[in-house]
């Protein structure tokens, strides 16, 4: 067992390709702002292009049967996500480890590390690397659209919303080395690794929760986010010299507003129909026992 724990945690953490990563145009695939609004916008096209495309070829509401690739991305999804929470753990523990003798001078603790880097600092090592696996998790992520227009016959603006603004954040994370991003990878695998396990479960047929746990998983996931954005606020304010990338921070605060907003009405209406149809019932319910009473005199 220890071998095993010392063999992942090596492949995880401590492996040259990890330790020396950096984040640069000749050695990262992807990392071109090029690249990233070529890569969006394609991303946009498709799913436009292929609504349309079943609109045409189909009749309204057909959906198309998929198998069993939207469960084999699931899990897909789940594992990769769970192998990017334990590897940015990991190397978020190894990097607090052997720089903590400095941080003693200048007076930081962990907490303000995970939630403020000090400036100047580069998007290279170990958290970085994860950072990086997870900005690219982000395009196998997108696959889910597609199976949504295929098998719903639905385009959801606000998922292409969703999935655009969580590539671009990914890419500002690494672009300018900006703070908080490995609280907000170490949440959001986390959930992911819940929401898309649950998905595999229920697409190979096993019995669903009984409350909407995928939209209750995204909601702490967003509340998680705001309360991290009112730590790095509270930090970059104190004595220390402020937060890295705070700018990208900034946008970044923008852009988790605009999906929170939409995200908390859609979240409040669906409560309150919930609790409306549990009164509907409970009234059939007290007429049904009336009647009943009423029959039996």
């Amino acid at each position: 067992m220890l071998i095993t724990v010392k063999t992942l945690t090596y492949y995880l953490s401590e492996h040259p390709s990890i330790i020396n990563f950096q984040w640069s145009y000749n050695q990262s695939w992807g990392s071109t702002w090029s690249f990233l609004f070529t890569s969006v916008t394609l991303y946009l096209t498709i799913s436009i292009f292929l609504h349309l495309l079943l609109a045409l070829l189909l009749r309204r509401g057909q959906p198309v049967s998929l198998g069993p690739i939207p469960a084999i991305h699931s899990l897909s999804m789940t594992v990769i996500s769970a192998t990017i929470f334990a590897g940015i753990l990991l190397s978020a523990a190894a990097e607090i480890s052997e720089t903590r003798w400095f941080w003693r001078r200048n007076k930081t603790t962990p907490l303000r590390w995970l939630l403020c880097f000090p400036m100047g600092t580069r998007p290279s090592g170990r958290v970085f690397f994860w950072s990086y696996v997870f900005y690219l998790s982000r395009f196998v992520h997108m696959w889910r659209t597609f199976f949504t227009i295929l098998r719903r016959r639905k385009l959801v603006f606000f998922q292409l919303f969703y999935n655009s603004v969580l590539t671009f954040m990914s890419f500002l994370w690494l672009e300018f080395s900006q703070s908080f991003q490995v609280l907000a990878i170490l949440f959001t695998t986390l959930v992911y690794a819940v929401v898309y396990g649950y998905r595999f479960w229920t697409g190979i047929g096993l019995p669903g929760a009984c409350f909407p746990l995928v939209v209750n998983c995204q909601m702490v996931l967003l509340g998680c986010n705001l309360v991290c954005h009112v730590g790095v606020l509270r930090f970059h304010f104190m004595k220390g010299g402020g937060c890295n990338g705070i700018g990208a921070w900034l946008f970044n605060s923008v852009l988790n507003a605009a999906i929170l907003l939409p995200f908390l009405k859609f979240y409040v209406k669906m409560v309150l129909e919930k609790r409306k149809n549990i009164g509907f019932i409970e009234n059939q319910n007290q007429d049904a026992k009336f009647t009943k009473k009423i029959k039996e005199k």
